[in-house]
């Protein structure tokens, strides 16, 4: 097993390569606007996975993982010389759709924000179900009992013997 920094520093060193050798040596037609992404490496150094985004619709897409298929081994060779490995390692390419998944969750944070929106305006319209004051407010009447049942125990003073006394 390798180093994880060193896979890392050879998977950036692939990603590096491919996307010079794209840009100045593959004159392929099909080849569209192209960029190289990210590679990422197994930890033997067998196998890297290159990951690319094209501008453009479906077809432009399919042109270019042709062209990239079509490209493979002088792709390999060049990455094998310049890493110095005794096996150079097999390539694959996969299309990043990176694009794609933000997009969906922008339209996602789209829908909840117009939700929110349609609940806070439904709210700012709503009205309490029953009263506006749900607990219970004692009457005026039963205050003033309160306060003569109050008054009446302060009058009361208990005996030294036991007893009360008024």
């Amino acid at each position: 097993m390798s180093d994880p920094a060193k896979v890392r520093r050879h998977a950036e060193r692939v990603r590096e390569l491919v996307a010079s050798v794209v840009r100045s040596q593959i004159k392929d037609p099909r080849l569209g606007m192209i960029t190289i992404t990210d590679a990422r490496i197994t930890a033997d150094l067998r196998d890297a996975t290159v990951f690319y985004t094209v501008l453009g619709d479906a077809v432009a897409q399919a042109d270019t993982a042709a062209a990239l298929e079509s490209a493979k081994g002088l792709l390999r060779s060049t990455v094998g010389k310049a890493l110095g490995l005794r096996h150079s390692p097999t390539l694959a390419f996969v299309l990043d759709d990176v694009q794609d998944q933000v997009k969906h969750i922008d339209d996602l944070l789209a829908a909840a924000r117009n939700a929110d929106a349609e609940v806070q305006r439904l709210a700012a319209r709503a009205e309490y179900a029953g009263e506006a004051q749900p607990y219970r407010v004692e009457d005026e009447a039963d205050e003033a009992d309160e306060t003569d049942d109050a008054a009446e125990a302060a009058d009361v003073t208990e005996n030294p013997r036991g007893g009360a006394a008024r």
